[in-house]
């Protein structure tokens, strides 16, 4: 068998990891596991950008409040979509802090306002309690609350690894149960689509490309999902009329073939899709802007693609609203007359 394509700086940083004394994932408990993740954060990724807004938020949840941050490269704006952004971590480790650095980025270099939720985490709450906080965060933020002092005209749902699914899995939900605004695009970021069945990449990738098939094993046994219910595995769901979306994956990934599955999904389907895979790079780069410099350019080159999606989305919102308008204005007029 062809070994795979590893890109220098990735090989370097696997070398790396494998001869670190520190223990696995698989190997601690929760509370350790998600210091080991902010450890990681702190030596293999970029500070964040500093930005005129990066302020605390407190969400009502379904089992309490939820914690929230947003990001904004403007002090004001006018009235615009928001992209409400789900971090990755198995749906056991991680937080705003650890994607932190990666949600200043992305309010930079889209323009948007950037919303992180820090949904509950398993096994203290497993499922479904990651994807109950996260459409009722997606809902709230789609009222416009004051405390948000931003007129929200349409949502760009987005998330890595557990978060991709979370945001799949929030945008089928918002879908069939429609929010204030609508969802006009998703990103979702070589994310868990399939909890069924084994793919390819699993057997490839089980071992060495930084996420490995122990990790997940602990993970999954944490998370406690119904693996062929549609809020674990939304490949299994329906896709029609699902938002113009950019699937992103890394080539190294256990995940990657449930990605490519769900962008053919979709594309089956007839939605607009765009699909970008990270040639020789691992799971969890957009966490390793430091550790692997040139996921830079993925990063880089993926917002820029979403870019024209989500402008190109919401000028066709507003086209829509303004001839729904029009036709009630007409339909008016008619039975005044």
């Amino acid at each position: 068998m062809t070994e795979p394509f590893v890109r220098p700086d990735v090989q370097a940083l696997l070398a790396f990891l494998a001869n670190a004394p520190s223990p696995k994932i698989h190997e601690v408990d929760a509370a350790t596991a998600r210091t080991m993740m902010m450890t990681s954060r702190m030596l293999l990724d970029a500070d964040p950008v500093a930005l005129p807004v990066i302020r605390d938020l407190s969400i009502p949840g379904p089992k309490g409040d939820i914690r929230a941050r947003l990001y904004d490269a403007r002090e004001s704006r006018e009235p615009g979509p928001v992209m409400v952004f789900f971090h990755g971590g198995g749906f056991v480790i991680g937080d705003l802090e650890t994607h932190e650095p990666y949600c200043t980025r992305a309010a930079q270099m889209l323009d948007l306002p950037v919303v992180a939720i820090d949904y509950a985490l398993a096994p203290e709450h497993p499922w479904p309690a990651a994807p109950d906080d996260c459409e009722a965060a997606a809902r709230w933020v789609a009222t416009s609350p004051s405390v948000l002092g931003r007129t929200v005209t349409s949502l760009v749902l987005s998330g890595d690894s557990a978060g991709g699914a979370l945001t799949v899995i929030t945008t089928m939900s918002l879908r069939d149960r429609p929010a204030a605004v609508p969802v006009i695009a998703q990103f979702p970021i070589y994310p868990a689509t399939d909890m069924t069945r084994a793919y390819p990449s699993n057997a490839l990738f089980a071992d060495g490309y930084m996420l490995t098939a122990a990790s997940m094993a602990w993970f999954d046994g944490h998370y406690g999902a119904e693996a062929d219910d549609v809020r674990t595995s939304p490949l299994l769901g329906n896709h029609e009329a699902m938002p113009p979306t950019l699937v992103l994956t890394a080539s190294l990934d256990p995940l990657r073939d449930q990605g490519r599955a769900y962008a053919a999904a979709l594309i089956a389907a007839g939605v607009q899709t765009l699909y970008r895979e990270a040639a020789g790079n691992i799971h969890g780069f957009i966490n390793l802007a430091k550790g692997v410099p040139s996921s830079v350019g993925d990063i880089a080159g993926a917002l820029a693609a979403l870019a024209p999606v989500i402008a190109e989305a919401e000028a066709n919102r507003v086209m829509a609203q303004a001839s729904g308008a029009g036709i009630a204005r007409d339909k008016g007029g008619a039975r005044a007359a």
